[in-house]
């Protein structure tokens, strides 16, 4: 069988349309739940129902073509954590809200650890890491402030 380039350029930008749409979701850290619900919309993420249910906390889960994330909302509604998985990373400028600047500058201060695939990136009022390997990233936001007493670290996977 022989293409015309043509004809490959074409099939190539069919098969690349669904990947050009696919944008991660994403939830605002310290914001009310309503910044997810608008971001899902905006994304045509699917919100799947409450993934859990404590005393003093939900997971709430939105599924995009490229990345699952998961936010841990107080009692109140507020976003007090964001953990993902997927194919990419989600864009954290908008993950993090007002608290871009702040890990920005303090991913500044920390020394390149060049070939390592963990980070952690402390501020004074975020912290975010990051982890995996490709096709399988994966990271958690929270702001330690707004953590509800009795949450453990370790369950915002």
């Amino acid at each position: 069988m022989n293409l015309r380039p043509s004809t490959i350029l074409l099939c190539l930008g069919f098969l690349s349309m669904p990947l050009a749409n696919s944008r991660p979701a994403h939830a605002t850290l310290g914001e009310k739940a309503d910044s997810v619900e608008k971001d899902r919309k905006a994304l045509s993420g699917v919100k799947t129902t409450e993934k859990a249910s404590r005393t003093n906390y939900k997971i709430q889960e939105i599924t995009s073509a490229a990345t699952t994330l998961r936010e841990f909302l107080t009692p109140d509604g507020v976003v007090f954590a964001v953990a993902w998985n997927g194919l990419a990373h989600p864009d954290l400028s908008t993950l993090l809200g007002r608290f871009d600047q702040e890990y920005k500058n303090a991913k500044k201060q920390l020394p390149r650890k060049h070939g390592q695939s963990r980070s952690a990136v402390k501020g004074d009022h975020v912290v975010v890491e990051t982890w995996g390997h490709m096709r399988n990233l994966q990271g958690r936001a929270y702001v330690p402030a707004l953590v509800p007493e009795e949450v453990n670290l370790d369950e915002i996977r």
